[in-house]
């Protein structure tokens, strides 16, 4: 199920882009399991999020379209609206607060490989304040790319195969 991102286009003049790629030993549905569930962002996650619970479930279920969770390092907190919950294979969300951006928008991609899980993390956004950007695409970047990391690992520590 898909819900309509932000109303600014992030693919639009001023936006910047990336994406980070990871591989897990674990399947696809324990992989997506982790993601989606934000009650555990906490403990895989690494030192930005402390805390990491449900403001609001979703419009079917807990963590589908309309749920909004809570990730963060008190008081510093972001608020996340999935968009897309497609398991075990697309999860993605917006940022409705907790960063200097606009129009942010992730898509994450679980394929099934040989050995696992090919995790693509792709982002989108529009900086806050003119002439951030490139600074924010090096921290989201960074920091996305960790968390895709700990999750590639915490779904192999959690996988029965491995």
């Amino acid at each position: 199920m898909v819900a309509p991102g932000p109303p600014d286009d992030p693919a639009g003049p001023g936006s910047f882009a990336f994406t980070v790629l990871a591989h897990s030993a674990a399947a696809p549905p324990e992989v997506f399991a982790l993601l989606a569930d934000a009650t555990g962002w906490h403990e895989w996650a690494g030192p930005m999020i402390v805390r990491s619970s449900w403001e609001r479930p979703g419009d079917t279920s807990t963590e589908g379209v309309g749920a909004v969770r809570r990730l963060g390092f008190p008081p510093v907190v972001g608020r996340e609206r999935i968009v897309a919950y497609d398991p075990p294979t697309h999860h993605a969300y917006v940022v409705d607060g907790g960063l200097p951006v606009r129009a942010y928008r992730a898509d994450v991609h679980l394929s099934a490989e040989p050995a696992g899980t090919r995790i693509e993390w792709s982002a989108a956004f529009v900086p806050l304040v003119a002439g951030t950007g490139p600074l924010l695409l090096v921290v989201l970047r960074s920091m996305v790319g960790g968390f895709a990391r700990r999750l590639a690992r915490a779904a192999a520590e959690r996988s029965p195969g491995a």
